[in-house]
């Protein structure tokens, strides 16, 4: 396998983690960029980063880099991932990938005629356990999948200045958490949703702080997500199906599951390992791209956007730069 190299936008939290996760499988992090180059160079001094960039535009343009792995805020995501796909660049990018699903349309449209790799980082879609799970109800031993219900709730402090809560840069929990609890809906039903039914408590800032968000398929299936932003939930999903539920605890990082069958037996599944979540990230992408396959998540993920777009327009959330 021809060894990538990598360019970081956005030298975060979540972007030191993705450094240190290409570092231990092995990969290049060739660079990094900031609005703020003395925060680049910080960066790349302390995650073995050989190129330091004072803007996105200059990293995009850097002949050498293979992939991009977009860390930025939402509002931007967009911008960057049609700019790297237009200079040649695979895309993995932090999710919510896009705001809504024109955009993810054209990314998606730009990526296929340029035969390049796009994707969301979405952990769950690259844990091993999922696998494993998907596996057991489609061997029939659970039976098809009834019900589908899904609870993340995060405490946040109240800060009209901080980007949870700020409407231009697209803050509000759907965006942040939503994505994760609807990605693992999506990821056990068996179509996209026909039908799309909501409820929103908004903050004063104007982005959702809680929300119920209740899905139903053609095949009959349903699937309740419950979110908050200002009180915690257990990051949990439960599976029902014919013959016993599955429960899957801290879901977007799971390595455990439980089964409980409908005669009173309990099954345990573990597989992967929670600190390497991001590890399994890089592994996907890089194998994608050197196999020359187009990612086979990204249609969930699409689906996804769009549940999430239909949502807030139902809650009359716009974000200011989509006007």
């Amino acid at each position: 396998m021809k060894k990538l190299k990598w360019g970081i936008l956005g030298p975060g939290n979540i972007a030191r983690d993705f450094a240190q996760a290409l570092n231990r499988v092995n990969g290049e992090v060739y660079a990094v960029a900031s609005r703020n180059k003395e925060r680049a160079e910080k960066f790349a001094r302390e995650n073995n980063v050989k190129k330091a960039y004072g803007s996105y535009d200059e990293i995009i343009k850097d002949k050498d880099i293979d992939v991009v792995y977009i860390a930025t805020p939402h509002s931007n995501h967009y911008e960057y991932i049609i700019k790297s796909l237009n200079n040649n660049k695979h895309v993995l990018c932090e999710k919510a990938i896009t705001v809504n699903e024109k955009e993810l349309e054209e990314a998606l449209k730009i990526a296929r005629e340029n035969n390049l790799v796009l994707e969301e980082a979405m952990t769950l879609f690259h844990m091993p356990l999922y696998e494993k799970v998907i596996k057991k109800i489609n061997n029939e031993d659970l039976g098809k999948v009834n019900m589908v219900q899904v609870s993340f709730g995060s405490f946040k402090e109240y800060d009209e200045n901080n980007r949870f809560f700020n409407l231009d840069l697209a803050g509000g929990a759907l965006l942040d958490i939503g994505t994760y609890a609807l990605s693992f809906a999506r990821y056990f039903l068996s179509s996209m949703p026909e039908e799309i039914l909501s409820t929103v408590k908004k903050a004063k800032t104007g982005v959702d702080e809680e929300s119920g968000i209740i899905l139903k398929t053609k095949e009959d299936e349903i699937a309740t997500i419950s979110l908050a932003f200002r009180s915690k939930m257990p990051k949990r999903g439960i599976v029902s199906c014919d013959n016993g539920f599955i429960t899957i605890d801290n879901f977007p990082r799971a390595n455990k599951a439980t089964i409980n069958y409908l005669d009173g037996a309990v099954e345990v599944i573990e597989c992967g390992e929670e600190e390497k979540a991001l590890d399994y990230e890089v592994i996907f992408m890089e194998e994608k791209i050197n196999e020359n396959k187009e990612s086979n998540s990204i249609e969930l993920t699409y689906d996804v956007t769009k549940i999430m777009n239909k949502v807030r327009k139902d809650w009359g959330i716009v974000y200011p730069f989509e006007k």
